[in-house]
């Protein structure tokens, strides 16, 4: 199996990714690592299982995506998702400028027929410990209600193959649990998905639930899962930040602390959005990854998983079948 790797993407790039590489090289000796980058001296001597694909450019963070893609053709980015296209590797993941990645997977990878437009798939971490797959918060902030229904089948899919879910269940983002609540969009949408037999839906969910794990896979619009994804993250930073100031603020609390520290390492673990790997582009031909931008060495570690996973379970083809349209 090949996995290719954009070597600039990231804030902690190229270091991240050549350490991500390197644990990942120890696990799986099988994997074959294509790392996308411009200058080959970066690259410490003797690494294992690892091709180097020169590249001429890269994509900076601020770069406007559509234009960065069309200009930059040699960059690591648009390269690694064209090899995805012409099955060059076996999957692709760059931890770089979110909006390249999403645009060059829909115009240089491609779609899968029966998919309308593919959606960035993050996995939230849960009380519980297990995670939610949540599609899409991004990739489309326009959605229609057919594009939700399709995230949902496509959603099932991988949260049962890749995150090792059985039955998942899949709720719909809304602003309650009643069947009528919500916009055009919503309402039209709970009408299909109650329709749709190849998932297992279980109706609305709202946002103050999502940490409790009322589901497997939530499937909302980009516009509305981009703010409740920036909310989480933006709630988790704060109260983390927290504890730490008010755990150091007197002796009574450093002894209370030193006490807590097992459980608070634990729950620090189980809230890490590094356990989970990346954001799959589902709906695209190929597995491609966007890793956090600020993955460090664990994350780029388990997104190396993550798409491992992917390939072996030959979700892609599994998805296509179930995207069909039925026989009449």
């Amino acid at each position: 199996m090949r996995i290719a790797l954009d070597l600039y993407g990231g804030d902690h790039a190229p270091q991240s990714v050549i350490a991500g590489v390197e644990l990942a090289a120890k696990s799986w000796p099988d994997l074959t690592f294509v790392l996308l980058g411009i200058d080959e001296s970066i690259l410490p001597e003797n690494l294992p299982n690892v091709e180097f694909h020169r590249v001429t450019e890269k994509i900076d963070p601020e770069d406007e995506p559509v234009k960065a893609i069309r200009r930059k053709k040699d960059s690591g980015i648009v390269v690694g998702c064209q090899m995805v296209k012409k099955k060059e590797v076996d999957a692709f993941i760059s931890a770089g400028n979110t909006g390249a990645l999403m645009t060059a997977g829909l115009f240089c990878t491609g779609r899968m027929k029966g998919i309308d437009r593919p959606a960035l798939s993050p996995v939230f971490p849960t009380l519980s410990g297990k995670g939610i797959l949540v599609l899409d918060v991004g990739a489309n902030p326009e959605a229609k209600p057919e594009h939700l229904r399709q995230y949902a089948v496509i959603g099932s899919i991988y949260a049962e193959k890749v995150l090792g879910f059985t039955e998942p269940r899949v709720g719909l983002l809304n602003i309650g649990t009643e069947a009528g609540k919500g916009i055009t969009l919503t309402k039209e949408a709970f009408r299909l998905l109650e329709k749709e037999s190849k998932i297992r839906f279980i109706g609305n969910v709202e946002a103050r639930d999502v940490m409790n794990s009322p589901c497997e896979i939530l499937v909302c619009d980009g516009f509305s899962g981009n703010i409740l994804l920036k909310n989480t993250e933006g709630i988790a930073k704060s109260i983390f930040e927290k504890f730490k100031s008010e755990l150091t603020r007197t002796w009574y609390n450093k002894l209370a602390a030193a006490i807590l520290a097992p459980s608070l390492r634990r729950l620090k673990k189980e809230l890490d959005y590094k356990e989970y790997g990346g954001a799959p582009l589902l709906g695209l031909v190929g597995p491609v990854i966007k890793a956090h931008g600020s993955s460090d060495a664990t994350a780029i570690y388990h997104a190396i998983r993550q798409a491992r996973r992917f390939v072996e379970q030959q979700v892609i083809d599994q998805m296509e079948e179930e995207l069909k349209p039925t026989e009449e």
